[in-house]
């Protein structure tokens, strides 16, 4: 009997299989806390109420009868894309619950019928925001930000104390116990003269410091009040005003003026200075500071040529 030789096959190897490649979007998912059926819902929600609040804002726009865009839009609410959240950045001093109550007040709260150029304007109605930005942030909120006016006067009118901002806007009440360091305006119209008045003051800034109040007169020119207690009566004009003002302070700077006793400088006709002390039945003219101390009789004496010459007021 013949033997046979059995060859055996080799043997196969296993086949390795490669490992599926993980995308960056994969990797982020499975980084987060949360499961990726939850991750996965979140997106499709996004999308969809993304997509259902651009078709209920693009029908409104594109003019779709308003029951079919609105009944639209609605639904769009009743899906959850319905505004139960406001959050409001950048209030410093405004009342908060305002802000809420302009974000709120709507005929419908459903996402695409919330108008933000209105939200918008009925803010910019306040005075204290200058400036605001109102969007959407899908789901439910609504995102307001807000610039405040900042207060630049305090504003006396008929016994009431204000706080002022650029340009004479209204902000709040003050009370006189609480009354920043700000200046201090005074009379009907003052308030809308107040950048007029923060340039004047540039005309003499050491005398900044010295003024306490500002007391527009007539509607043309101001009265100036020292912390010293004299008053300096400027005339109409700003270019007139500044001019006496900068005299005065260089009158004053020479051999001080203020201080010294005198109760009123009237610089109307800013060609002389004018000025009385308690008592006087007349004023006296001051070209010269060093008669500031002297006991001379009421005159009148002409200022130096150069001063220009202004109407009286």
């Amino acid at each position: 009997m013949s033997s046979r030789t059995l060859k055996r096959s080799p043997a196969r190897r296993p086949v390795q299989k490669r490992a599926p490649r993980v995308s960056m979007i994969d990797r982020g998912i499975a980084a987060l806390p949360v499961s990726e059926a939850t991750v996965h819902r979140i997106a499709t929600w996004s999308i969809t109420g993304a997509v259902m609040a651009g078709l209920g804002t693009l029908a409104v726009w594109m003019g779709v009868p308003s029951a079919v865009g609105t009944a639209l839009a609605e639904g769009v609410g009743r899906a959850g894309f319905r505004v139960e959240q406001i959050e409001v950045t950048g209030l410093s001093r405004m009342d908060r619950m305002s802000v809420y109550a302009v974000a709120l007040d709507q005929q419908s709260r459903a996402m695409p019928l919330v108008r933000l150029e209105d939200v918008r304007a009925k803010l910019l109605q306040y005075g204290w925001i200058e400036d605001a930005h109102v969007s959407r942030r899908l789901p439910d909120t609504l995102l307001v930000h807000v610039v405040e006016r900042k207060p630049t006067a305090v504003w006396q009118d008929k016994g009431q104390l204000s706080l002022i901002g650029p340009d004479g806007v209204w902000l709040e009440p003050v009370r006189a116990d609480a009354m920043p360091d700000l200046p201090l305006v005074i009379g009907p119209g003052a308030n809308q003269q107040e950048a007029a008045y923060q340039q004047l003051l540039k005309a003499a800034p050491a005398l900044k410091p010295l003024v306490k109040a500002a007391t527009w007169v007539g509607n043309r020119r101001w009265n100036l009040t020292f912390e010293s207690g004299e008053t300096l009566a400027l005339p109409a004009g700003d270019a007139a005003a500044a001019a006496a003002l900068a005299k005065f302070a260089q009158l004053d700077g020479s051999k001080p003026l203020l201080g010294k006793g005198w109760l009123r400088f009237d610089m109307r006709d800013p060609s002389k200075l004018v000025a009385r002390k308690p008592g006087d039945s007349a004023g006296r003219a001051i070209t010269d500071p060093n008669e500031a101390g002297a006991a001379a009789q009421p005159a009148v004496i002409e200022a130096k040529k150069h001063v220009s010459a202004a109407g009286q007021g």
